[in-house]
């Protein structure tokens, strides 16, 4: 792939002799860009939760992230379990559980509040653009994250810093998060119900992750799968009304248009 010639793996920048990796400042900015992209969002749209609420979910949704994502993470190496640390823990993540977690966070909180509308569209393309700039982190770590592929002959397999040609695993996400941004911008001024554009992002993501689980040197948990096939499939489980809603109503779409 061409950017193999450009591009040595792990990239990093220096300071006074020492080497640091763009990983943790591109997540840092991820988060404060996501939120900064939220809130201008916000200020064109006529929000039906109150201000006070929006907060209380959106603190549900960051413990949620914050507990989900490290759960699922260390479920991903389940040999190791019986090793975990307090120091582990707090390093071990991932965006699959984040998602998750957030997702039980809020639903939580809004029980508490008594918030009964639907309050994800609003994070959609944050979530998007926060995304992408997070896995240019992961992608810049080469092996040093373990975000890697499996080696392969495929075209775009490169170097990621260990010598072995592997499936550039974060840059196929990188890729899949703009074709979803193009996505949920084109249907911006589609009906939809309150809440559709967020579960079909939630359906969207987990199906990538789900698959592309299958080319990463991943760790059975039960049955063959991962931690993170678990994840996407109770996802489809828990979307599975909405995703039967939105397949008769684009057939019947498709039937009254042609």
């Amino acid at each position: 792939m061409f950017l193999a010639n450009y591009i040595h793996f792990p990239v990093q920048f220096e300071i006074n002799g020492n080497l640091y990796h763009w990983h943790y400042i591109l997540e840092t900015l991820a988060f404060i860009i996501g939120i900064r992209v939220y809130y201008q969002l916000k200020k064109n749209v006529k929000d039906p939760i109150s201000d006070e609420n929006r907060l209380w979910i959106m603190l549900g949704a960051m413990l949620g992230a914050l507990i989900g994502s490290r759960v699922i993470a260390i479920l991903e190496t389940p040999a190791e379990l019986s090793q975990i640390t307090f120091m582990t823990l707090y390093a071990s993540k991932t965006i699959a559980g984040g998602l998750l977690g957030g997702l039980f966070g809020v639903e939580i909180i809004k029980k508490f509040i008594g918030v009964r509308i639907a309050s994800g569209d609003l994070y959609v393309i944050p979530i998007l653009v926060s995304l992408f700039i997070g896995r240019l982190g992961c992608f810049f770590m080469g092996v040093d994250e373990p975000t890697f592929g499996i080696k392969t002959s495929f075209f775009m397999g490169m170097d990621l810093g260990d010598g072995i040609k592997r499936h550039p695993v974060a840059l196929y996400e990188m890729i899949y998060v703009v074709l979803l941004f193009i996505l949920f911008q084109s249907i911006k001024n589609k009906y939809l119900l309150n809440g559709d554009r967020f579960k079909l992002f939630m359906v969207l993501y987990f199906l990538f992750r789900f698959l592309v689980e299958f080319i990463k040197p991943y760790h059975p948990l039960f049955l063959s799968l991962s931690s993170i096939h678990w994840s996407a499939i109770f996802i489809f489980i828990y979307y599975y009304k909405f995703f039967i809603r939105l397949t008769n109503q684009m057939l019947l779409q498709k039937q009254i248009y042609g």
